[in-house]
């Protein structure tokens, strides 16, 4: 069985994608996105809830043929700060935003997959929930919508959750991949403050330098994951951002690192944030000098149910071919939020290649200003969303 697609709706769909090309918008305030998907939807007799915070579309479909739970499918809405360096008829008309993560090949995928789906209510055993979220680069759009009653806005459980992501490099275009368990990393944030005393560079007996000591912090941290970290459970930790003095003959009071750390396991995620703290505290101590860690929360790890990613990926090789299908031998470091989502639903996560290179290898990849996805794999997006949603509420688990 196929959800199909019938004439005109793919040209459709590509027609909202490059129309939201041209008007990206940032974080959780997408007014004109949010407008354009009730625009897109209307006429589908769907249950329309917007978001309080934040300019989310909550829609639901109910079944023909109820049973008492839901499917919710996701597609992220919000853009990035980059200026777009891309020849495209459709290229951003916004100075400095850019859909560099395509984003906007997923809200009309989802759209799609609403039309589709629309078409065929009397088929469908349950109701489905699809979650336009804005957000998604941060700062978390699809927590918010989680505490706004997202999973029960349908009145019935929520059995499954899915959702795909399209990347511009890597794969050749319209292939699918994906991996059982954690497919993407916990994403947090540290600042270490180190305190010294200031003093003049000719002297600096007389001061507590904390530079030297922020240079020791970063060193020891690279050995730190080498060494108390088992090499076979990826870790990833970059110092991004160091900040300290004003003039080269003045030693600062202060200095500042600001690093990020990727995890794909709890325990771990936990355990490298304590050993940060206490090897910044103990280097620093052991100059006389202090330091001071605050670590900011950012996205669990993405992990794909084993069950539901198997039905995925036979649900993909079905409609469009084992040949279109890789599986990948790791998980990325990239961070999602739909793991807020996945943390309290049976979830499955998807990437599709959108590349438009001939190499995928060398091809620009997500949030580069050269990023250039092609939407015809955007029908694509909206029929595997809409038959997983059609096939996993015929099918009670």
């Amino acid at each position: 069985m196929s959800a199909g697609m019938p004439a005109g709706l793919a040209e459709d769909l590509i027609s909202i994608r490059r129309d939201l090309h041209q008007h990206p918008e940032l974080g959780l305030d997408n007014p004109r996105t949010q407008q354009k998907i009730l625009d897109a939807l209307d006429g589908l007799g769907l249950e329309i809830t917007l978001g309080r915070d934040l300019t989310s579309v909550v829609a639901v479909l109910r079944g023909g043929a109820g049973s008492g739970r839901a499917v919710l499918l996701r597609g992220d809405m919000d853009a990035l700060p980059v200026a777009q360096d891309l020849d495209v008829d459709y290229a951003s008309r916004e100075p400095g935003l850019m859909h560099a993560c395509g984003h906007d090949l997923h809200v009309a995928g989802l759209i799609g997959a609403a039309r589709l789906l629309a078409a065929r209510r009397d088929e469908l055993a349950g109701e489905v929930i699809f979650m336009f979220q804005p957000g998604e680069e941060g700062p978390g759009g699809a927590r918010i919508m989680l505490e706004e009653g997202l999973l029960d806005v349908a009145g019935v459980p929520v059995v499954a959750a899915y959702a795909l992501h399209v990347g511009s490099a890597g794969e050749r275009l319209g292939t699918w991949y994906g991996r059982s368990g954690p497919l993407m990393a916990a994403a947090d944030e540290a600042v270490i403050r180190v305190i010294g005393a200031g003093g003049h560079g000719s002297q600096p007996h007389l001061a507590k330098d904390p530079v030297p000591v922020a240079c020791e912090i970063v060193l020891a941290m690279q050995l730190m994951i080498t060494r108390q970290f088992n090499a076979m459970e990826p870790m990833v930790l970059t110092v991004g951002k160091i900040v300290g003095g004003t003039k080269d003959n003045i030693i600062p009071d202060d200095a500042t690192l600001e690093l990020t750390l990727r995890t794909f396991d709890a325990e771990q995620r936990l355990a490298a944030q304590h050993a940060v703290r206490r090897l910044a505290e103990g280097i620093a101590a052991a100059h006389g000098l202090s330091a001071e860690v605050t670590w900011l929360m950012g996205y669990p790890v993405t992990v794909n149910d084993a069950t539901e990613y198997a039905f995925l990926r036979a649900t993909a090789e079905e409609l469009f071919g084992a040949d279109r299908y890789v599986d990948m031998p790791h998980p990325e470091a990239g961070a999602e939020d739909f793991s807020f989502v996945a943390e309290q639903v049976p979830s499955a996560y998807v990437f599709l290649s959108a590349c438009a290179a001939d190499d995928p290898l060398t091809a620009a990849d997500n949030h580069s200003p050269r990023a250039h996805f092609d939407d015809s794999v955007v029908p694509d997006g909206a029929q595997l969303l809409a038959e997983l949603a059609l096939r996993r509420l015929a099918n009670p688990r």
